[in-house]
């Protein structure tokens, strides 16, 4: 019996992860949270590699960091503790793949959530230091206070990219109920 691919939208970008990211790029967590994307980039690029993760929140970064020390991946990290619209102040290199897990810190504070300026300068940032097909996913979860103003904000935003640069898709569960987060898609021609 085959496992089931359409279960929630973080399955879906873990799929995108599994395809594209390879042993020596470099990929950056633009909203690091728990750790678990930080943790499943560095284990794709490898001891060659580089992962970047930022967040706000001093958890975040504790807990991210508590948990690559247990698995031994620490040094391949670099944990940022600001907000991921300075992405372009901290990081230089061409980056493959990026990540945005728009929201709230499930276990924190829900009062603390990604906010559509803030995004959309570090989107902006990522998509400029994009190499060529490489790829952004943003996973919106816009089911809390200021989640759908979010949501409309990047969902415009990345509707205007120009399609001879990149190319934009949107997986949305439609048959779900309380506000399924989706995810977009954006791979750099």
């Amino acid at each position: 019996m085959s496992k089931r691919l359409l279960t929630k939208a973080t399955d879906l970008a873990k799929h995108v992860i599994d395809i594209k990211l390879q042993k020596g790029m470099t990929a950056v967590d633009a909203t690091i949270g728990n750790g678990n994307d930080t943790l499943e980039l560095a284990k794709r690029v490898g001891s060659n590699g580089k992962v970047y993760g930022f967040d706000i929140q001093k958890v975040a970064i504790d807990s991210s960091k508590e948990l690559l020390e247990k698995n031994n991946l620490l040094d391949r990290v670099e944990l940022i503790c600001d907000s991921h619209e300075r992405i372009s102040e901290y990081i230089n290199d061409k980056i493959d793949l990026a990540i945005f897990n728009l929201g709230y810190l499930p276990s924190g504070d829900h009062s603390i959530i990604t906010k559509p300026n803030t995004t959309l300068k570090g989107i902006e940032s990522v998509l400029y230091s994009l190499k060529e097909n490489g790829i952004l996913i943003v996973v919106v979860y816009y089911g809390h206070s200021g989640g759908k103003e979010e949501k409309i904000a990047v969902e415009k935003y990345l509707n205007k990219l120009d399609q001879r640069k990149f190319t934009v898709m949107k997986m949305d569960f439609i048959n779900q109920i309380n506000n399924p987060p989706f995810i977009f898609c954006i791979e750099k021609i």
